[in-house]
């Protein structure tokens, strides 16, 4: 196992820790709002912010898991070599997409931190929290993607996702 393939699997426990603290918030806040008529001023800022975190941090853990959702109805048709070029060009697509919403993510993020903005909310946050969130995730996810690229030369899967035909 790879230093980067490592990296994305603690960024994918942390991001299941941070959907369950996710799950979490958001049923204090219907039990604080509903039951008891006191609405919280935080659950929901900080429960989007996990989400989003939690979210952009698994893409690497799960495109190593294999975990990604793929339409594979003509790909399974051809012979495996044609299969693994398949997978090798849609490496390579989101190697270049993934690069790409990381440098802008990291302009809208700098920007961000440089200006001082913040959410507006009672919490009042600085934005940057959540947008950081963009080129960690993406940065993480190209470079598993390269890990997965290197690694399809030696493999016999032909798929990038879980096929469940």
């Amino acid at each position: 196992m790879t230093m980067i393939t490592t990296l994305s699997r603690i960024a994918g426990l942390a991001a299941a820790i941070l959907l369950a603290f996710t799950g979490a918030m958001l049923t204090y806040e219907v039990i604080a709002r509903y039951f008891f008529v006191r609405p919280t001023i935080w659950a929901a800022e900080l429960s989007q912010l996990c989400l989003i975190w939690g979210c952009l941090l698994a893409m690497a853990h799960v495109l190593h898991l294999r975990r990604h959702i793929t339409v594979n109805a003509v790909t399974n048709l051809l012979p495996s070599s044609g299969q693994k070029i398949c997978a090798a060009l849609s490496l390579i697509a989101v190697i270049v997409f993934s690069l790409i919403v990381m440098i802008w993510g990291w302009d809208i993020f700098h920007e961000s931190f440089v200006r001082g903005r913040t959410t507006g909310s009672l919490l009042n946050l600085p934005v940057w929290i959540a947008e950081l969130s963009v080129p960690v995730g993406f940065g993480l996810l190209a470079a598993q993607g390269v890990v997965e690229l290197i690694g399809l030369r030696g493999s016999d899967a032909g798929s990038l996702g879980a096929s469940h035909e």
